[in-house]
């Protein structure tokens, strides 16, 4: 790959295509049950809501994270979490891979999606620009054999037939691009996950389709944009780290914006918030590549009267991956260094 300024001229049809297929996420969508869980830690875990980031550094990056969202409350959402991603090279040309594993429980309703990431790596305005894609498989289910209507609900009808009441299941094909542009001091990146608004048709197993009500729920397509950097404080042993990530379906709305300080490469604390949701500490340590960090959300909702917060734990380790053969430089992710 020619050391250059600017994006070749075979790639910039490519760069073009992408941006004009994310351009068409502002049109209106069929409103959705399920969306994406974002997680206090979300920068320890990029590929997850967007796949350019597949192989942006130097290092093999395992992570996995727990989330327990609104302790205190019944069958609040659980999310766990695992991400993969790795770097390598084909002659002169740089991509990445990775895979990711994403398992929410929200009520009676459970999410699966185990997804494989591929990206391309090329220069451009003296950093890199990271173009990449996301398959995956999207399954959900149902426990509708845990329904419970009390007998004097005035509100339900027990044999009302929009009410499922054995456990269902259904899966579908998903697919997602991203962009991301990254130097030593920042980044800035730009996805459209769940391009296929996955459609996932509910049915108890062994039944027939055509002879039982159908259920079905969706996957919305989902826009993310996320920017953060390293502020190196000159004469000191501190790196600050501001980080802002914005989410739409077009039909809700998310911001989480966070400022993490890391002393000596090793020990780093921080501080969020979420619009309209929740405030955040977060502490985290690394130590010989491992690292781990534990974050902790105050709702700033009416939630706050049933609950006593959400808990979230992240865990990883790195591995160098020496793609020079000369192993000269070896500064970590901007997200992690």
């Amino acid at each position: 790959m020619k050391k250059t300024g600017k994006i070749s001229s075979s790639s910039a049809p490519v760069v073009a295509i992408l941006l004009s297929v994310l351009s068409l996420l502002s049109f209106s969508f069929t409103a959705a049950a399920q969306s994406d869980p974002i997680f206090t830690w979300h920068r320890e875990l990029p590929t997850l809501h967007n796949p350019a980031a597949a192989g942006d550094t130097e290092w093999l990056r395992i992570r996995g994270t727990a989330r327990m969202q609104w302790v205190g409350i019944t069958n609040a959402p659980k999310t766990f979490a695992a991400a993969a991603d790795t770097p390598f090279k084909i002659a002169d040309k740089r991509g990445g891979a990775g895979v990711t594993i994403l398992q929410e429980s929200l009520g009676l309703f459970s999410n699966l999606l185990v997804s494989a990431q591929g990206s391309y790596k090329l220069k451009f305005l003296k950093g890199q620009l990271g173009i990449g894609i996301q398959a995956g498989y999207y399954n959900s289910g149902f426990r509708g054999s845990d329904v419970y209507i009390p007998d004097d609900d005035d509100y339900h009808d027990p044999d009302d037939p929009s009410i499922p009441t054995q456990d269902l299941s259904g899966n579908a094909f998903d697919l997602s691009i991203g962009l991301l542009y990254s130097r030593k001091a920042f980044f800035i990146g730009l996805s459209g996950m769940h391009l296929t608004s996955p459609v996932v048709n509910l049915q108890q197993e062994g039944s027939d389709a055509s002879d039982a009500v159908q259920y079905e729920t969706t996957l919305p397509r989902t826009l993310y944009f996320e920017t953060g950097g390293n502020i190196e404080l000159k004469n000191t042993l501190f790196l600050l780290q501001p980080d802002l990530l914005v989410a739409s379906d077009f039909d809700t709305f998310s911001a989480n914006i966070s400022m993490r300080a890391t002393y000596n490469r090793f020990l780093s604390f921080g501080l969020g918030y979420r619009w309209k949701d929740a405030v955040s500490l977060m502490v985290g340590a690394e130590y010989k590549n491992f690292f781990l960090g534990y974050a902790y959300d105050y709702p700033l909702s009416a939630i706050a009267r049933g609950s006593s917060g959400s808990h979230e734990i992240v865990a990883g380790y790195s591995l160098k991956i020496n793609l020079t053969g000369k192993n000269r430089n070896r500064h970590r992710s901007i997200r992690i260094m």
